[in-house]
């Protein structure tokens, strides 16, 4: 298995541009950016479980491609069939660095890097079948609770073979998840196939496993359409392929209660962070909940609120939950919608206090005034 790192020169240009900028989503991304990748961190369930995912036979050989974390919008969306209206494209969804790159929403974008690599097209000419697998962090706007973040991990993988002497079919496909889910979970697993979309793939479909009497998707997968090959410049083959998400399965592995578990530096979380290993909660500390409520213009956009609360209260942010929405004209004004929100703090490593949430929260009402023109009530 080969190890193909792409160059970053261009990603390197944009990196500089951001460090130079002095406005809010550019300390965001630079913080996004910064953060570790812990799919390549020994010592951590997320590289465990690529390290167990390489080893699975249907992948033993595949190269190993570690592409740019910075990509171009339109090689994101446009090659990979997004269609125009497609929710991804929104910058409610993605971090957009400048008007034409984005921070990667998903690994598949390593198909367009790896196959315009001299090497695989070189492979291509031959009529060669080979495979590549790709993991790492990508960035989406989400939600704040104890299951999301918008730093998390991908672990994908690509088979090609040349349909005229190799065609494969929706069994080759179902076969090599199949032998996926076994190196996940054991040659015992109990698992299902349903239906799914995705842009790039068709058919698609995605996997459950029955876990703990719960059937529980872990991971994603199809044959790439052949639209998407041609604008990649490839003719004559086909592909299986798949995709899952690192944390999904360290959750479900360690029975974790919190996402932010694996990102933790307390010596006591760290011990428990062994895959299969049910973690045992350490002197949970108490939450601080604090609730606010604002007028706003209809045009509001939740997952930009929540990157700013993300902003000023770090990790100590566990969950925000909408607890109420409604329009009055008469009341509000017309345009306008009525929000209420609480936010609920807690360290995953000591106790907080009034104190230092009541700063946070000062700034929360300061920032939902000062970037939203809210009427805070």
């Amino acid at each position: 298995m080969a190890d193909i790192i792409i160059d970053r020169t261009e990603e390197n240009k944009l990196r500089a541009e951001l460090e130079r900028r002095t406005d809010a989503d550019a300390a965001r991304m630079r913080r996004f950016l910064s953060m570790p990748d812990l799919s390549r961190t020994p010592g951590n369930p997320l590289y465990d479980i690529v390290a167990q995912a390489r080893e699975i036979p249907v992948l033993k050989g595949f190269d190993n491609i570690v592409i740019p974390e910075i990509v171009p919008a339109d090689v994101s969306f446009d090659l990979f069939d997004f269609a125009p209206d497609h929710p991804a494209r929104s910058h409610s969804d993605t971090y957009y660095v400048d008007d034409n790159h984005i921070l990667r929403t998903h690994d598949t974008v390593m198909w367009y890097y790896y196959t315009q690599l001299p090497e695989v097209k070189a492979r291509i000419a031959r009529d060669e079948k080979f495979g590549v697998v790709c993991y790492g962090k990508v960035y989406r706007k989400d939600e704040i609770d104890r299951n999301h973040m918008n730093v998390f991990h991908q672990f994908g993988g690509w088979y090609l073979t040349p349909a005229a002497t190799d065609p494969l079919t929706l069994d080759d496909l179902k076969n090599a998840l199949s032998d996926i889910v076994k190196g996940l979970y054991g040659a015992d697993a109990k698992y299902r196939f349903l239906d799914d979309t995705f842009p790039y793939t068709d058919p698609s479909l995605q996997v459950e496993v029955e876990i703990g009497g719960r059937w529980i998707e872990i991971l994603g997968g199809g044959m790439t359409k052949q639209s998407v090959f041609k604008k990649f410049g490839v003719e004559g083959y086909n592909a299986w392929a798949f995709g899952f998400g690192l944390e999904r399965l360290a959750i479900i592995s360690m029975n974790l209660p919190d996402i932010r578990l694996l990102w933790s530096e307390d010596p006591r979380v760290k011990q428990q962070l062994k895959l299969g290993n049910p973690y045992k909660e350490v002197s949970k500390y108490p939450s601080i909940i604090r609730d606010i409520s604002f007028v706003i213009d209809a045009s509001f956009v939740p997952n930009d609120y929540f990157d700013v609360i993300r902003d000023l209260g770090g990790d100590l942010v566990e969950e925000v939950s909408l607890l109420d929405k409604y329009e009055n004209a008469e009341k509000f004004g017309a345009g306008k919608v009525s929000y209420t929100y609480r936010i609920i703090y807690r360290s995953n490593e000591r106790t907080l206090t009034n104190e230092e949430v009541n700063k946070i929260q000062d700034k929360v009402i300061e920032e939902t005034q000062h970037q939203f023109k809210a009427e805070v009530r």
